[in-house]
């Protein structure tokens, strides 16, 4: 006995009969054909008809029709993993989904094998374009295979200057952290970084040269003394603030160049029975979720903006994404909590 094929769902004909509109129509509306007119009433009818039948379109026809797919590939070392920078493929996600795409997502853990790999099937499958994401800020050796569709560097940048990146603006942020404290009435405000400034880290060079920039607009002497370089995390923090806190001119207030270290710089003033923020202030970078808020009292901090730099990937993707290694910084926002107050007044 032959066995009944299964039901493979509603057909466009059976939208069609339900909208009460041709199946060209229903066909033109589903794929926003340029050029096509139809009224708001008729594509709703069609709208209303697909959401109550259920019916999903052929993304393999569509793919074999049209030269690529309703996908694009995001292509991360480490950010699928990193609870903080999860945002980012929240935004991209967000903003493919918005013009009908789907978000085909794969973490390497930085393995250049399964990068590899991973690149390969995202191109066999038609992609409409790729991003390819850091876990943080910096220069990205990237695959040349890159240059076969439309590509974006994310919340890193391209070292050959090919793709079109985006990334956070760091040297704003240290500008807008160093300023806040300045604001508030510091003229002796030191800050630990979170590397060395021949390591060429972005994050580190761009946060540095922010926290000089507001100093030297504000006449404030940038005294080495007053300047330390870490690596990002919390004993340094604690090492570092340490010093500067028990020096013969301790600073009244911190720039941490991570929230890591200025949970560091916490732990340094609790055992030297300082208080934050009434004998330092102390701001940070990155606004951590799982950190910033929680730190008592709450850490003012800058916001890395994992979720718009998600969004303006995707953008650039279906713009086009030419290749023509232009960088696109965006603003990293002042996270205010509890952790700045103007300096003590001296005896």
């Amino acid at each position: 006995m032959a066995r009944s094929r299964p039901h493979s769902g509603p057909t466009m004909h059976d939208v069609a009969a339900a909208a009460g509109v041709s199946q060209a129509t229903v066909s033109l509306v589903l794929n926003s054909a340029s050029g096509s007119r139809f009224s708001d009433e008729t594509r709703q009818r069609v709208k209303d008809a697909v959401q109550q039948l259920g019916y999903r379109t052929n993304a393999h026809a569509k793919t074999l029709r049209e030269g690529i797919s309703g996908i694009i590939g995001f292509l991360g070392d480490a950010v699928a993993t990193t609870p903080f920078a999860g945002k980012i493929i929240e935004g991209a996600q967000e903003r493919a989904w918005e013009d009908g795409l789907l978000l085909l997502t794969m973490n390497t853990g930085g393995d250049k094998a399964l990068e590899s790999a991973s690149l390969d099937s995202m191109l066999s499958y038609k992609v409409a374009g790729v991003v390819y994401a850091g876990m943080y800020h910096r220069r990205l050796d990237v695959p040349e295979a890159l240059e076969a569709v439309p590509s974006v560097v994310l919340n890193s940048q391209d070292r050959k200057l090919r793709l079109p990146s985006v990334a956070p603006d760091e040297e704003l942020g240290g500008y807008t952290a160093t300023r806040h404290l300045i604001e508030a009435g510091h003229t002796q405000v030191a800050m630990i970084n979170i590397e060395t400034l021949e390591s060429e880290l972005p994050a580190a060079v761009g946060r540095f040269n922010g926290y000089t920039k507001a100093m030297t607009e504000a006449g404030i002497p940038v005294s080495s003394e007053l300047v330390r370089f870490g690596t990002g995390n919390e004993d340094d923090g604690f090492t570092y603030a340490t010093e500067l806190l028990t020096s013969g001119k301790p600073p009244t207030a911190i720039f941490c160049a991570n929230d890591r270290t200025a949970w560091g710089a916490y732990q340094a003033a609790a055992e030297l029975h300082l208080s934050i923020p009434g004998d330092v202030s102390i701001v940070g970078f990155d606004n951590q979720e799982t950190l910033a808020p929680h730190l008592r009292p709450g850490l003012t901090t800058l916001e890395l903006p994992f979720v718009e730099m998600g969004r303006r990937a995707v953008d650039l993707i279906l713009q086009g994404a030419e290749p023509d290694g232009r960088v696109e910084f965006m603003t990293c926002p002042l996270i205010e909590r509890n952790s700045v107050t103007h300096p003590k007044e001296k005896p």
